[in-house]
């Protein structure tokens, strides 16, 4: 479904030795940055006072049906951890499918053909406490798969992660979904296992909303 370029998917999954995701040499040498204390400034106040933003995000499975999260944390809480699909929010004046395609590259290195997103399939409209303020986030779902990669495949980036990224995200991971259903910590979408196993004999077309 999709001609991108990938690191190679049939590696077991499981934490790296490095806390962050498996990088190149020049993105394992970048230069430390301070703890990001605040918000993006993609972050609007609406009427209601609440911090919002709209955001594409990308369910991206290997060729074992196996699906790409990161693990992440609250800055000022670092003891609340979950995993969540690759994504972020969408700038001003792009599209959510655009959106989806430049945070995969951003937050993985992966360059995938807007073509070969798939969606959206879901949408999500979740409302929650991140740098303790609390904060909504409209989010729309594109599926993706990438084929299988030999031992030349590129290995994940940071190079283009944000301030904030570098801060709260300590691993990205591919999840058999056997595994994912039977993990005991959050993770976002709920019910990812069995949403993405809807999906696996293709899309009807139809974007499903989400209830958190």
């Amino acid at each position: 479904m999709t001609s991108a370029v990938a690191p190679d998917p049939g590696a077991a999954p499981g934490p790296a030795a490095d806390p962050r995701p498996a990088a190149d040499d020049d993105a394992s040498s970048a230069p430390a940055r301070g703890p990001v204390h605040g918000l993006g400034p993609e972050w609007e106040t609406g009427p209601d006072g609440v911090r919002f933003r709209n955001a594409a995000r990308v369910i991206l499975l290997d060729e074992q049906d196996r699906v790409l999260l990161l693990h992440g944390c609250d800055a000022d809480q670092r003891e609340r951890t979950w995993w969540f699909t690759v994504g972020g929010g969408i700038d001003a004046g792009e599209s959510a499918l655009d959106a989806a395609v430049r945070e995969l590259w951003e937050e993985t290195g992966l360059t995938v053909p807007a073509a070969d997103l798939v969606g959206p399939v879901f949408s999500r409209s979740a409302e929650f406490d991140f740098y303790r303020e609390t904060c909504r986030q409209d989010e729309l779902f594109f599926l993706a798969r990438l084929p299988r990669q030999g031992a030349g495949a590129a290995p994940f980036t940071r190079d283009a992660w944000t301030d904030i990224e570098l801060e709260t995200i300590d691993e990205l991971r591919w999840w058999d979904l056997d595994d994912l259903a039977a993990l005991d910590e959050e993770v976002f979408p709920h019910g990812l296992p069995d949403l993405v196993r809807g999906l696996l004999d293709g899309w009807d077309g139809v974007t499903r909303p989400l209830s958190v």
